[in-house]
């Protein structure tokens, strides 16, 4: 099964011309044999264009189930979701959707991995191997491009799933606690590299994580979900007036004093120290 949602090939978009996202008052219910579900409440959020937002809360909030909806997995029990003006009522080939595995192929080598969403889509087979191996040059994989899966690092592993999600050049991109299973150096080491690849592309782009320094270091404004059912309880712009002139690279931002303002707000919000 492909667990990216492609689209066709056509040059990365730059900020300007990415898609915005539109959430409005999406909710999402679903039934049990005990009982009716609310799991997520009249949720509304704009994502701009090239803009890189990521979601936060605790365990069963909803988080993942939003990316679902957003993505056209997953129909809305109420509200409607848009990608460029137009509703989302399906997987689109406007949507690239990395999850938290990297769902390689073993018998394929890195490059046709890389290349399997052009497949399926049946795109033009010559401008997508130029694309994929650019992503994977820019993902520091170029020299890895003919051995297989096997051979790399779990880190090397989500570095090609990120090529593939990106070689059919999707507007915006879905990133379901993509590093949750590497270790904490490893995920510090590709979150410079990503973010790297993903802003050059100009992609608007969603991140799921459990991580809240990962968030703050990562992403232009991190939105707070409520417990279940899930509600947007805040939001926070990330700035880091203390290095003007640029945005700090994730492992940067760690190391400057307003990376820790902001993690204590976020961990009081989300009460992560209370059972339940």
């Amino acid at each position: 099964m492909n667990h990216d949602i492609l689209m066709a090939e056509r040059p990365p978009r730059t900020a300007s011309e990415s898609e915005r996202i539109e959430i409005e008052n999406v909710s999402l219910r679903y039934f049990t044999k005990q009982a009716e579900i609310l799991a997520l409440s009249d949720i509304s959020l704009t994502i701009e264009p090239g803009e890189f937002v990521s979601l936060i809360g605790q365990s069963g909030c909803g988080k993942s189930t939003l990316l679902s909806i957003i993505s056209g997995i997953l129909p809305p029990s109420e509200g409607v979701v848009r990608v460029g003006g137009k509703p989302v009522t399906a997987p689109s080939h406007r949507i690239g959707y990395m999850l938290q595995q990297d769902y390689l192929f073993e018998w394929r080598t890195i490059l046709d991995n890389a290349l399997l969403g052009a497949e399926i889509q049946k795109r033009d087979m010559n401008e997508a191997r130029q694309r994929a191996m650019h992503l994977l040059e820019k993902c520091g994989m170029a020299h890895f491009i003919d051995q297989y899966p096997r051979a790399l690092s779990g880190g090397m592993r989500q570095r090609v799933a990120l090529a593939r999600t990106l070689t059919t050049n999707p507007d915006v991109v879905l990133l379901d606690e993509p590093f949750s299973a590497l270790d904490s150096q490893t995920r510090l080491a590709i979150a410079d590299e990503v973010v790297d690849v993903l802003r050059s592309e100009g992609k608007s782009v969603i991140l799921v994580t459990h991580d809240i320094g990962e968030a703050i270091s990562m992403t232009d404004r991190v939105v707070v979900l409520s417990r279940r059912p899930g509600r947007i309880k805040s939001q926070h712009r990330i700035t880091f007036p203390s290095m003007p002139g640029r945005r700090p690279t994730p492992f940067e931002a760690r190391g400057l004093p307003e990376f820790n303002t902001y993690f204590n707000t976020l961990w009081d919000e989300l009460d992560v120290h209370v059972e339940g």
